[in-house]
């Protein structure tokens, strides 16, 4: 409870950092704010090209399939990315001031959730040009995105408080967040999986949340509340230990930056 307290307290602190987050993403660059947008639809049209008509994938609506998974990647993908650096990053606030660190880590998450429901005008903008329907079913749609964020959060603690004393990780991080991509259903949906391999996907808790937001939005259906039951378990249990992992480091982060 204290921690909440605190960061009750320190809630400017980190609305003024997450605006920092949000302004200086994309400083001194041409399209500026617009590399929202233009990120994800970059990487839509690559793998898209790709696996549409060289791998063959036949999907309906393919480059909506995996537009509609891409950007929930990216968000998580940029909380980790960033998060992973920022106390080291932040070094000077750190060792001068008194404040709580978890402000830090949860700054960049919550600028890569604001940057993700801004990206999401494209996704509504491709369902008008498609003529595709926004059925009942996008009601599940805080439900997923809070799962998720709750996941985000607590690997970025961990990630966050780890890095301090272990710097490769933030060079071990890449690789291994693109092996992680490619067994996240993003750019082929689970059933196209060869049986033997599908532990892969149960292993992986972001599989379950990839899966829905395609439920929710691609197939227009309820999503599988078994599932998502289980990684909303786990992704409180990633922030009870993130955390844990958090305040444990954090007594020598000063001295270690």
């Amino acid at each position: 409870m204290k921690v909440i307290k605190e960061l009750i307290t320190y809630r400017q602190m980190l609305k003024t950092l997450v605006q920092s987050n949000l302004r200086t993403r994309y400083k001194g660059s041409v399209f500026g704010f617009l590399w929202t947008f233009i990120n994800p639809l970059i990487m839509l049209l690559i793998y898209g090209v790709v696996f549409s008509n060289i791998m063959r994938i036949d999907i309906e609506n393919y480059y909506l399939f995996i537009f509609i998974g891409i950007l929930p990647w990216m968000y998580f993908l940029s909380s980790i990315q960033a998060g992973v650096a920022s106390i080291v990053s932040n070094s000077n606030l750190v060792k001068k001031i008194y404040f709580p660190r978890e402000v830090l880590p949860l700054s960049i998450v919550l600028g890569s959730l604001i940057n993700y429901l801004l990206s999401l005008i494209i996704l509504f903008a491709a369902f008008i040009i498609l003529d595709v329907k926004i059925t009942i079913t996008i009601a599940y749609f805080p439900l997923i995105l809070l799962i998720q964020t709750v996941l985000t959060i607590g690997l970025t603690f961990f990630v966050s408080a780890i890095n301090v004393y272990f710097r490769d990780l933030e060079h071990m991080l890449g690789l291994l967040l693109s092996a992680l991509f490619y067994v996240t259903p993003i750019i082929y949906p689970v059933s196209m999986v060869p049986e033997k391999l599908r532990y892969l996907f149960v292993l992986n808790p972001l599989n379950p949340i990839i899966s829905s937001y395609q439920d929710i939005f691609y197939y227009h259906r309820s999503p599988n509340l078994v599932s998502l039951g289980f990684v909303s378990i786990v992704a409180v249990f990633a922030l009870i230990i993130g955390w844990y992992v958090f305040r444990i480091l954090n007594k020598r982060f000063a001295e270690e930056v």
